[in-house]
C-alpha cells in the first residue's frame, strides 16, 4: 500500500505550476497528508530588497479550501531544484508534485530544466504535472465543479 504523509509543492505561481497544486491536493484529500507549499526566492540582480516580502506574501496566500488538510508555507532562498531537494530531504516528503511547461532551456521538447533536476535527484517520488501541447491551464473553478450533463 503507498503511504503518502506529506507532500511538497512547489510553486513559481506560473499557470504550469498551478496545474501541479490541484493534484497536490487531490493527493493530500484522498490520503490524508499534508501539504507544504515551497517557493524559492532566487533574486535578480538588483531586485529591491522588499521583493522578498512580496513573494512570502504571495506564497501565504496560497490556501486550500479543505480545512483538514494541514498546509507549511515556506519560503527558500537559492537555487530552485537545489533547494526543492534539499527541504524534501529534511522534511521527510513522501512525493513532489512539480509543474512543468514541458520545454528545457533551449525549447526543445522535454521536461522544465528545474523538474527535471527535481525528478533526478529526488530522494522520494515526484509527480510531474504537464499540460497536453495545446491545451489551456485549468482554473480552480473547472477542476472543482463537476461538467454538467448536456
Amino acid at each position: 500500500m503507498i503511504r503518502i504523509k506529506k507532500i511538497l509543492y512547489p510553486t513559481d505561481f506560473s499557470s504550469y505550476s498551478n496545474q501541479a497544486y490541484f493534484h497536490a491536493l487531490g493527493l493530500a484529500e484522498t490520503y490524508g497528508a499534508s501539504l507544504i507549499i515551497v517557493y524559492v526566492y532566487s533574486p535578480s540582480p538588483g531586485e529591491p530588497a522588499a521583493a522578498r516580502a512580496r513573494w512570502r506574501s504571495q506564497l501565504e496566500q496560497i490556501r486550500p479550501s479543505n480545512p483538514k488538510i494541514s498546509v507549511t508555507h515556506v519560503l527558500l532562498d537559492g537555487d530552485p531544484a537545489t533547494e526543492i531537494v534539499r527541504h524534501a530531504a529534511e522534511a521527510g516528503v513522501d512525493v513532489i508534485a512539480i509543474g512543468t511547461h514541458g520545454h528545457n532551456v533551449v525549447d526543445k521538447p522535454n521536461m522544465g530544466s528545474v523538474a527535471e533536476k527535481v525528478m533526478r535527484d529526488a530522494p522520494c517520488s515526484v509527480l510531474v504535472v504537464k499540460l497536453p501541447r495545446g491545451k489551456r491551464p485549468l482554473s480552480e473553478k473547472t477542476v472543482r465543479e463537476p461538467a454538467e450533463a448536456v
